[in-house]
């Protein structure tokens, strides 16, 4: 068994993050790098939006060369599963047999699609969405193909149907009425889903697949309203779980993801987690959360790697996320879910404007539609937690 100070399971953005937090702290401890992927970490938002539209390339979107890695004595083993985390002799196993002990373990294992449970849903040729991998593919078929179903009206779903608009026929199907229903508002989404079939997207509500079949090069989907639709291309994109299995299988505490503490240490003091995949206090609102978004990834994975060496560190910073669908861009933080109270304060309605949500009279979440470079601001009426009405937010963030 090979000994490491650090060991880092997951090669995407919080693992590599992780490193730089670490160096910041200790520049001589041995590191160790695991990612499941055969590519270096890299940002994963360019999938769904930059690198369709031409405004980056794959080679823009690592997080770092190799060089950085070599520079920063980081061991890197790439295309490797870990398929056991022995916590109390501090080792995990990879899938070829190789074992590795540890000082101090990041997980950073991020999440995994969330499969279709319906007969089909596991043909060949289907893509769950998640991977570069899955870009490099898509990319290469939408050359050559004329149609795609997408299946998933939240954020991947609604993305990719924007980006392979320009070179193929789209059809999305989702079992909700609106577009993105988990953070848009009713009348929102209903407008961006009108402006996403004014584009020639065709646009399947309150539907959902049932069974899909194969023949020759096309695929049927069929659904539960009884539509039969045909594509070149299917394209799923249901949501994603933490990958926790590691975690629980080596005694952890888990639910929602890996449960840490504010310091994003796990129920086991050597072992941290951080992005995707851990459920951790989020301060300014007083409550557990799991955050699936790269802002979030970077500035955890580089603090669990600050504390890894020693520096106890709290997590308190409040992430944002962001998406583009067209012309219609926002950014968001806090709490953002429309089961809470919602008060939209339009410019623009339906365009430009800030959305609040609101539990208890309190600001829980704050998005600023087509209003920029005021991410600041509504972290702060989050953190003030106080008491406020619909009225009184008219024209606070601007």
């Amino acid at each position: 068994m090979t000994e490491f100070d650090y060991v880092i399971v997951g090669g995407g953005l919080a693992g590599a993050s992780a490193v730089q937090g670490i160096r910041e702290r200790d520049t001589r401890g041995s590191i160790l790098l695991v990612g499941e992927e055969t590519h270096l970490p890299y940002d994963r938002p360019p999938l769904s939006k930059k690198l369709w539209f031409g405004k980056a390339r794959v080679e823009d979107i690592f997080v770092h060369d190799q060089r950085f890695y070599d520079e920063h004595g980081v061991s890197m083993v790439l295309g490797a599963r870990v398929e056991k985390l022995d916590a109390q002799e501090k080792s995990i196993t990879a899938a070829n047999g190789e074992r590795y002990g540890f000082g101090k373990l990041l997980l950073a294992t991020g999440t995994k699609p969330r499969r279709i449970a319906i007969p089909g849903g596991e043909l060949e040729g289907i893509c769950y969405y998640r991977t570069l991998d899955d870009y490099l593919r898509m990319q290469s078929e939408a050359k050559t193909k004329q149609s795609v179903l997408i299946v998933g009206g939240g954020f991947i779903g609604s993305e990719l149907a924007a980006a392979l608009n320009s070179s193929l026929e789209v059809s999305l199907i989702f079992p909700s009425v609106t577009l993105c229903r988990r953070v848009f508002p009713e009348k929102l989404g209903l407008a961006v889903q009108h402006h996403f079939q004014e584009r020639g997207i065709r646009v399947i509500s309150s539907d959902f697949p049932t069974a899909i079949s194969k023949s020759g090069d096309k695929f049927r989907t069929e659904t539960a309203s009884g539509k039969s639709l045909e594509s070149d291309l299917v394209i799923i994109g249901i949501g994603v779980d933490p990958s926790i299995d590691l975690a629980k299988e080596a005694g952890l505490e888990v639910g929602n993801g890996i449960i840490v503490n504010e310091y994003l240490e796990s129920s086991h003091p050597d072992i941290h987690a951080a992005g995707d995949n851990a459920f951790f206090p989020y301060r300014a609102l007083g409550h557990g959360m799991r955050i699936e978004h790269w802002d979030n990834a970077l500035s955890q994975g580089k603090l669990a790697g600050r504390n890894m060496a020693g520096a106890h560190e709290a997590f308190t910073y409040q992430p944002y996320f962001f998406s583009d669908l067209f012309e219609f861009g926002y950014e968001a933080t806090g709490e953002v879910d429309t089961s809470l109270e919602v008060f939209a304060d339009w410019q623009k309605e339906n365009h430009t404007g800030v959305i609040y949500y609101l539990r208890d009279e309190r600001v829980r979440g704050v998005m600023m539609c087509n209003v920029w470079d005021r991410l600041d601001a509504a972290r702060e009426l989050i953190r003030k937690d106080e008491r406020v009405t619909p009225e009184s937010l008219h024209g606070v963030i601007r």
